[in-house]
């Protein structure tokens, strides 16, 4: 078992009423704001924070001297302020971990203005270790911890602020653009991903499909690695150039849906064994850059908890079309995304053989749409564009100037505005819908996110399809926030429970839920047999992903006294841990399809450890009242905004702070990271040293693993660091700033995407990003001349 620091108990939050003046409208979107930094990424910390990064790049929002790529945004009054990220995270994943903390994992090499390379190369020209202008360090290795805080914490301490030192924590190998899987017990699986970048992850031609010169990273590595190392995955080989951002879900029994190019897995962690499923029918590409809306659906009783995954548009551009590191071949802006929409139960609980399953098409194409999960088991699709797919150039093989370019660098186009629902239980044909949605008013196109708040709305920020800020682009740098509200909003009553504990097990005693006659209307009998109680985790939110977005409906029976108030006796979650990992989420109860507010919980231990499982123990029988009892339906906080909510919050997530570190528990126990009081005030403030200076945490000409000396001068050095031995990463570091891999071979791939010089002229455009073009067709034109 390695201990995690406990969660502090978290109060359901129950302040519903809300001023008269910020009331909303159901269907709505509304300004949520400014995010301070374009939210490229974004994850509900708890019921006050979002937490939102951003890639490094010349933001106006300055912190210690530089642009700042991380921010806090309040839910209670919609303003955000900047927050300090060393490394670059421009295209990480992310994750939460057991105990509520999260991490972020790799990100790009160091950059500049424009988005150029930093000031200081080491691998002949294609990354950087640090730039001085923008001061961003390497973060294609490095490993980023945040323990969420609140109102009540200084965001400027290492208590609050997110620990990021790849001198001390760093992955095993650079991942960009890599998935991110949580498994039982807790631990991350990282797999894929660029080294350097591009638009898809091969050369042209294709003659080494495992590295591409080094610039493809093929394995998978486990956070914590607890002496595991980075091992190679065929499936990455098998999906050469289309397998950035792969989709990834833990099943039942343990294996993980993998999915990636139009192929599909099964693949068993534990011995790295791969089990082929049917290919995307139309081979439809769903993973970036097609980037395809996908989710899984909710588990329920009815479904017996068995995962179905939808994938919806994404692109099925050829394979000649894509291109290769630089840019597609073809103006991936005229060419129509897809609205196809495919279902997959992976493991059919009937002895069936898996097979993909035609559902309805999207109400309109979609590239970069993302799926929300609503507390209602319904499925939100925001953002996202009619045409293209995601990433940025300033050309492609057939438009060869940037000033040619009809929408800038934006390799997407017709942005869809007006949000769409998705019913899962609907008849087929029937499970998609408009209406009653407004359309936003701010196109959402690369680097846009998604994410349900506590009071069951979603959040919309960020797009940015340029290399460095862009103002007066067709699509330029958002930083305003949009917030929608679902048709639940437009009830006068909301239901507040009281009796959510702040632990979910894993099997175990029931418990019960009060909801008094004020939280819904009509008879109290009919109320309780439409009451739910369900728990999501809203995920960590990037390039139309959700990674860790899941949904639990728990078993539940009733009880109605004759008073109308409605006791829900709750089932703990099932005794399965792969059915929702550990770590932080929300409970929702339902009535009549209105949820609650949104409770935090921990599911599991806390800690990263094979979670305990127990017997789900007998529900009582449901019980109906005797008498005509109804709810009065007094509470009309439903219909308005949370932003004046009341001030009593209590929801404070905080993990283990080691010195003033932000530092899990789980980390000082596999890695022995041992930090004195007396740095406390060094690491307060970030690095803006070379990673190789003398006051750096890593000194001299030896080999160290972050967490421990490997032998000689640097025994000494690490010892005065307290530092101890751990099984985490092999890096040679020189005295300089230069830090090389040994364990890779770099072969830079030519004009490697994004960190070629860009330049931006400020021309005039005349195209409408909005209207129809007459050369958008279902078929494919000669797009004549290729150079590959």
């Amino acid at each position: 078992m390695i201990p995690l620091p406990p969660l502090v108990a978290i109060a359901a939050w129950l302040a519903t009423n809300i001023s008269p003046a910020r009331a909303v409208t159901a269907g709505s979107v509304v300004s949520g704001g400014n995010t301070t930094v374009s939210a490229m990424m974004m994850f509900v910390g708890n019921s006050e924070k979002v937490y939102i990064l951003d890639k490094a790049e010349g933001n106006a929002a300055q912190i210690n001297g530089h642009p700042a790529w991380g921010a806090v945004w309040d839910m209670n009054t919609h303003t955000s302020f900047a927050m300090e990220v060393v490394t670059n995270v421009f295209c990480a994943s992310g994750m939460h971990l057991p105990n509520g903390s999260y991490a972020t994992f790799g990100g790009n090499g160091a950059v500049g203005v424009g988005g150029n390379i930093g000031s200081n190369t080491t691998d002949g020209g294609t990354a950087a270790t640090f730039d001085m202008t923008y001061q961003d360090y390497d973060g294609r290795n490095a490993i980023r911890i945040l323990n969420p805080c609140t109102d009540g914490d200084d965001f400027t301490s290492a208590e609050c602020a997110w620990f990021d030192n790849p001198s001390v924590l760093a992955m095993q190998k650079e991942r960009w653009y890599s998935a991110a899987e949580a498994l039982a017990d807790g631990t991350v699986v990282l797999i894929g991903g660029f080294v350097n970048g591009g638009y898809i992850n091969r050369n042209y031609p294709n003659t080494d499909p495992e590295y591409e010169g080094g610039a493809a990273e093929p394995t998978y590595e486990f956070y914590p690695a607890n002496g595991r190392t980075a091992t190679v995955m065929n499936f990455m080989i098998k999906t050469s150039g289309l397998n950035a951002y792969a989709h990834t879900y833990l099943m039942p029994d343990g294996q993980m849906l993998v999915q990636a190019n139009y192929s599909t897995m099964l693949w068993d962690p534990e011995t790295n064994t791969e089990t082929d499923l049917p290919d995307m029918p139309g081979e439809v590409v769903r993973v970036y850059p097609a980037s395809g809306a996908v989710a899984m659906l909710p588990l329920t009783p009815a479904n017996n908890y068995t995962p179905t995954v939808l994938f919806c548009g994404g692109s099925n551009m050829t394979d000649s079309q894509w291109g290769n590191y630089s840019w597609p071949v073809i103006d991936t802006f005229y060419y129509p995304a897809s609205a196809d929409c495919q279902r997959l139960t992976p493991e059919p609980t009937d002895g069936s053989t898996p097979a993909y399953v035609q559902d309805d098409d999207m109400l309109e194409p979609r590239t970069m749409g993302q799926f929300i999960i609503l507390p209602n088991g319904k499925l939100l699709i925001v953002n996202g564009g009619e045409n293209g797919t995601a990433g940025y150039s300033e050309n492609t093989d057939t438009t060869l100037e940037y000033g040619q370019m009809p929408y800038g660098m934006s390799l997407a186009a017709a942005p869809v505005l007006t949000p769409a629902i998705y019913d899962p239980d609907a008849n087929s044909g029937s499970r998609w819908s408009n209406a009653g949605l407004e359309a936003a008013s701010l196109p959402r196109l690369y680097h846009s996110s998604a994410i349900l708040l506590p009071d069951a709305s979603v959040l919309i920020a960020g797009s940015n399809p340029n290399v460095d800020v862009n103002t007066t682009t067709f699509f330029p740098t958002t930083y305003e926030a949009e917030i929608f509200y679902p048709s639940y909003f437009s009830s006068s009553t909301r239901p507040v429970p009281t009796g959510i504990p702040t632990t979910l097990s894993y099997g175990g005693s029931y418990f019960d839920i009060a909801i008094p006659p004020s939280s819904y209307s009509g008879p109290a009998n009919d109320a309780a047999a439409n009451t739910t109680v369900v728990v999501i985790r809203p995920g960590w939110t990037t390039h139309a992903m959700n990674m860790g977005q899941r949904y639990l409906q728990l078993n539940t029976t009733y009880t109605v006294n004759d008073n109308g108030t409605i006791t829900m006796h709750a089932s703990q979650m099932p005794p399965n841990a792969n059915l929702f990992q550990p770590g932080p989420a929300m409970v929702f109860v339902v009535v009549n399809g209105i949820p609650s507010n949104g409770s935090f919980v921990i599911v599991g231990t806390g800690s990263v450890e094979t979670q305990p499982l127990s017997s789900a123990s007998e529900l009582p029988a449901s019980v109906l009242a005797s008498s005509n009892a109804s709810g009065s339906g007094t509470n009309t906080s439903s219909s308005s905004d949370n932003s004046a909510s009341s001030s009593s919050h209590t929801g404070v997530i905080i993990g283990s702070v080691v010195g003033g570190l932000v530092v899990l528990g789980v980390l000082g126990a596999l890695i022995g990271i041992c930090v004195s009081r007396r740095r406390r005030a060094a690491n307060r403030a970030p690095n803006t040293y070379a990673m190789g200076d003398a006051k750096s945490p890593v000194v001299g000409n030896y080999n160290i693993r972050y967490g421990g000396v490997a032998a000689g001068a640097g025994a000494a050095a690490g010892a005065k660091e307290g530092l101890t031995a751990d099984p985490y990463y092999h890096q040679e570091y020189n005295t300089s700033s230069e830090w090389n891999q040994s364990n890779v071979a770099l072969t830079a791939p030519t004009s490697p995407y994004h960190d070629v010089p860009r330049r931006e002229n400020g021309m005039s455009m005349d195209v409408d990003p909005y209207a129809s073009d007459s050369r958008l067709s279902t078929t494919t034109p000669d797009y004549g001349r290729r150079r590959f």
